[in-house]
């Protein structure tokens, strides 16, 4: 699924049931829902769980937490706004 085709499953109430956990973090993140997102993630023990769980904590403004999780995803905090990075873990979470 593209970017622009997961941005349209916005408008609805559920996230897609073919995507995956990642995918479904972001989906109830940008709806405004970090704790579910959060929940969906914080204990999947993968690089792709902890970008996503630091990008969580960033966003949260917990930046020491959010490094934690950066360094566990083999990743630096990004210069990126939080909406281009959220659209970057979206296109490297659909490929």
């Amino acid at each position: 699924m593209d970017l622009l085709l997961f941005k349209e499953t916005l408008a609805g109430t559920e996230p897609p049931h073919e995507v995956s956990v990642y995918l479904k973090a972001l989906w109830h993140d940008a709806k405004g829902n970090w704790d579910n997102a959060h929940k969906l993630i914080q204990d999947i023990e993968d690089n792709n769980a902890a970008w996503i769980h630091a990008y969580l904590h960033r966003k949260e403004g917990d930046k020491s937490n959010a490094d934690y999780w950066y360094n566990r995803a083999g990743k630096k905090r990004p210069m990126l706004t939080l909406e281009n990075e959220w659209e970057q873990i979206v296109v490297a979470m659909s490929t």
